[in-house]
């Protein structure tokens, strides 16, 4: 399946929101190498990222990514991603092959400035109301990520440079939603992203992952994603 090799630079928009959530709740998402950081006692910080990548990115889609913790390894501070889905199918295969991400397909509908909602078929996964940002401003942000591909642990960074804005917003995720047991609740902050130019670059190997990363849904590229990529061949 084709896909484009990294660096990805992928234009478009973004909603990101930050929860705080019970270390302990998500501690089961999270490899056990990998430390999770406490920004208040017995609470770690979350995070729900909708995106839209259109004309001038590599490859044009949308995106929804859960993040259960911030983590640190080896004083490496950087978020875990339990649950990415996209509407792109060359997308997930780049994902999984190239950052060893947990990509799934998924159908998104937006309405601008309104709200987005994620569909699989006939399951919610969320939906977002927001508002429109009032006050905006041009920034550069960079963040870190980790992942894993079989046994190795990976770390990648991004770098973006958008139009920034402070927003309301309620999210509702169904009891069904696969990451429903994350307890995210309501945001404590909703940020919107426009003009937005973002670039991943491509993963490091910083460590290795014992087994208990099977209970994870960890997988290399031979995914059930591929398998039945070909099997339609």
């Amino acid at each position: 399946m084709p896909y484009p090799q990294a660096p990805w630079r992928l234009q478009g928009y973004a909603i990101q929101t930050l929860h705080l959530v019970n270390i302990d709740q998500v501690r089961p998402l999270i490899p056990l190498e990998l430390d999770i950081v406490s920004v208040w006692p017995g609470k770690t910080l979350a995070s729900v990222y909708l995106s839209h990548y259109g004309s001038g990115s590599v490859l044009e889609y949308s995106e929804l990514i859960i993040v259960p913790a911030l983590i640190n390894y080896q004083r490496k501070i950087g978020a875990w991603i339990s649950h990415i889905y996209v509407d792109n199918a060359d997308s997930v295969a780049g994902g999984r092959e190239i950052w060893g991400l947990p990509k799934e397909l998924a159908e998104f509908t937006w309405e601008q400035g309104k709200y987005v909602t994620v569909h699989q078929g006939n399951q919610r996964l969320c939906s977002l109301n927001y508002n429109q940002q009032s006050l905006a401003w041009r920034q550069w942000l960079s963040a870190s990520a980790f992942s894993a591909k079989g046994a190795d642990l990976l770390m990648f960074p991004a770098e973006v440079v958008s139009v920034l804005g402070l927003i309301g917003s309620r999210l509702e995720i169904p009891a069904e939603s696969p990451f429903s047991g994350i307890g995210l609740g309501q945001p404590w902050l909703s940020v919107r992203c426009e003009q937005m130019s973002l670039r991943v670059d491509a993963p490091k190997v910083v460590g290795q992952m014992g087994m208990n990363t099977s209970r994870l849904g960890i997988f290399n590229s031979e995914s059930d994603f591929g398998k039945r990529e070909k099997g339609k061949g």
